[in-house]
């Protein structure tokens, strides 16, 4: 008979819902699988850190350090030329006494050329003296110039002032003239509450300090390129300057 051959309607959908629930994985919640992983990491067995030990270097010897001799070459400009002449014996007494070095003004290329010898003890010497010539050739006077190998926590930093706001024309020269102040008022307050040094050349700014007063006289001089007033800056140094001493 028909009824035979076709099942019901009701045992075939039931047969479906088996195969589907046969067919899903159950899947555990994430809790469980956290619990069973603090489980675990509780059971397990903690080792100590195996301790190795540092390797032992015995100094080098210092002529291995030096190698062969180096050289350094620092150009200078046109306008630099009559002050280096005047100046020499102050720059060439300390390079070749104090550090060692060898130095020599090439008249065809117009560079001060240093160079390292057999008597040169200390390798930083020629970077030093590379230094010190560099900072004598931006404008700044030999004895400031000098700190630079008599110091090591010395550095020259130069920016431009349209790197700071790019002005044209008359507002250039009035930044200009903010910074130097009447008669280099204004510069020389800078200098004297950070303790830097501090050159003006056209629209390059160089700095030469340590590193926190170099920040502090940075900061004073962006803002009066920007144009605040001096004595809003004076202010806003000497509150710094005070914090920064009473750190130190």
């Amino acid at each position: 008979m028909d009824t035979d051959k076709n099942p019901a309607p009701g045992v075939s959908t039931a047969m479906e819902s088996r195969e589907d629930t046969d067919s899903f994985i159950k899947v555990k919640s994430k809790k469980s699988q956290k619990r069973k992983r603090e489980q675990d990491g509780v059971g397990m067995d903690t080792e100590e850190p195996v301790t190795t030990k540092r390797p032992h270097f015995p100094p080098i010897s210092g002529d291995k350090l030096k190698g062969s001799d180096e050289m350094r070459k620092v150009a200078v400009p046109p306008h630099r030329y009559t002050p280096l002449k005047e100046n020499w014996m102050k720059i060439f007494t300390p390079i070749v006494e104090n550090l060692q070095l060898q130095v020599r003004f090439n008249l065809k290329t117009r560079n001060v050329e240093i160079k390292t010898c057999k008597e040169t003890q200390d390798i930083s010497s020629l970077t030093k003296a590379t230094d010190f010539v560099k900072a004598f050739v931006l404008g700044f006077q030999v004895e400031d110039a000098l700190a630079l190998i008599r110091l090591d926590e010395l550095f020259l930093e130069s920016f431009d002032i349209t790197d700071v706001k790019p002005l044209k024309g008359d507002h250039l020269s009035r930044a200009i003239g903010r910074i130097a102040g009447k008669g280099g008022k204004t510069k020389f307050t800078i200098e004297n509450v950070t303790k830097t040094r501090i050159v003006l050349a056209d629209t390059k700014v160089h700095i030469l300090g340590s590193f926190q007063n170099i920040k502090m006289a940075r900061t004073a001089i962006c803002n009066l390129i920007l144009g605040s007033p001096p004595s809003k800056v004076y202010g806003n140094i000497r509150v710094v300057a005070s914090r920064a001493a009473e750190r130190f």
